[in-house]
Formats: C-alpha cells, sequence, structure tokens
C-alpha cells in the first residue's frame, strides 16, 4: 500500500516516513501540491497525509479537489489550535486530522485504523471489465454511468459476482435474497429480479453477456475470456 506524504517541512516529511516505516508500506513524499498532483496522476494511493498550509497552495481546497475523482482517506496535518481549519477540512471531506506538534504514536495508530478501514471497504467493492461495484457505499457503475439499484437487486448482484464462474441454483438465490421472507416469495419474484439487474447492466438483456440463465438450474455471472 502506498501512502502519499504531502508536508513542505523536509525534516517533518522525512520523520513522518521513518515513524511509517513498515514492510507493507510504500510512499511517494512531496513538498508541493503540484508534485502531489503529478503522483495522483500517475497511480492510485492508499492514504493521503495532507499538510493544510502548502507553499503552492491550500491543503483544503486540495481535499476537495481529490474528494471530485475519489474517496481515498485523507489525514490533515494541522497547526495546534486552529479549529476552523479543521471543521472547514473534514467538511471538504477529510477523513481525519492531527495537529501539530503531535505524537508519531498516535499518527501511527491513526494511520493503521484508516488503512485498515480501506482495506475492508475494498472487500466490498468489485470491479470486472466496466462494472465497478461498490456494496458498502452501495454505489454501482457501468462504463462510469451510475447505476440505481433496490436492495434486492444489490443482494442478487452481490451473489452472482462473488461467485462468478459459478451456477448457482434458483432456491440458493432465493433463499439468499429473501432472507426469512422465502414463504411469501416465489421463482418468478426471482425472475423478475433477474430481468431488471439484466436491464440495468446489460448491454443487450436479452442476450446477455454476463448474467447468464443456466436452463433448469439457475444463473451465473459469466467469466469472458
Amino acid at each position: 500500500m502506498e501512502i502519499l506524504i504531502i508536508e513542505d517541512d523536509e525534516k517533518l516529511n522525512n520523520g513522518i516516513r521513518l515513524a511509517l516505516k513498515n514492510e507493507s508500506y510504500s510512499f511517494s513524499q512531496c513538498r508541493t501540491l503540484k508534485d502531489a498532483r503529478e503522483v495522483l496522476r500517475a497511480r492510485e494511493v492508499a492514504l493521503i497525509l495532507l499538510d493544510v498550509n502548502l507553499p503552492d497552495g491550500n491543503g483544503i481546497d486540495f481535499v476537495r479537489e481529490v474528494r471530485e475523482k475519489c474517496q481515498t482517506p485523507v489525514l490533515l496535518i494541522t497547526v495546534n489550535n486552529m479549529e476552523l481549519d479543521i471543521v472547514t477540512g473534514l467538511e471538504a471531506g477529510a477523513n481525519d486530522y492531527i495537529t501539530k506538534p503531535f505524537s508519531l504514536m498516535v499518527l501511527r495508530a491513526r494511520v493503521a485504523v484508516w488503512l485498515r478501514q480501506r482495506e475492508e471497504r475494498m472487500k466490498s467493492r468489485i470491479q470486472i471489465d466496466g462494472f465497478d461495484f461498490d456494496f458498502e457505499r452501495m454505489e454501482f457503475y457501468r462504463d462510469g454511468q451510475a447505476v440505481e439499484l433496490s436492495k434486492t437487486e444489490q443482494r442478487l448482484l452481490r451473489l452472482l459476482c462473488e461467485n462468478r464462474g459459478a451456477t448457482l441454483k434458483r432456491s440458493y438465490l432465493i433463499d439468499s435474497v429473501w432472507q426469512g421472507e422465502t414463504e411469501f416469495v416465489d421463482e418468478h419474484a426471482l425472475t423478475v429480479a433477474v430481468k431488471r439487474l439484466r436491464d440495468k447492466l446489460e448491454t443487450d438483456s436479452g442476450n446477455p453477456d454476463y448474467i447468464k440463465t443456466v436452463y433448469g438450474i439457475g444463473y451465473t455471472w459469466a467469466v469472458k475470456n
């Protein structure tokens, strides 16, 4: 996992890297927003540590830039007692903050928490071809376009995607999608849910590329070669 450190004080920048040094982490160190933008254009990072006051701009404005493109965790580094910076930064989309001077032990703990949460969130995100499904945030995209799914469609989609390539029996899907409500659900409800999902995700719902019917058994999310 790569951590991006944006701090114009070279000594502090290096100190943060040394304090967080871990075989699981790599680092990009920037002292200006210009350099940070180049890093983010080139690759995705796992977490951003961001000083609020930088020589070529305001860190809070940079948070807004980041939020227009991604949900990478951002931890602000602020001067002690600058309450307005903290509030404005959080409202702009920062996830957390730490005030100077700060304990490196506390910094390590904060970073570990946010990286752990990111890992948990990534487990609920599935990217397949042009699809991007984030089941925790309930955000679903096809070729960059948002798709609105009902709770039933979300549960059905998750089962299919997490078991892609496998055939899931109709009875299993009904039990899993309509948990505790199966006595009020018949197979027609599953057929309708599959059709609606195809209509929203497939280019040609009548000849689907992904959500395939396995006749006499159930459905599968086809794995394309």
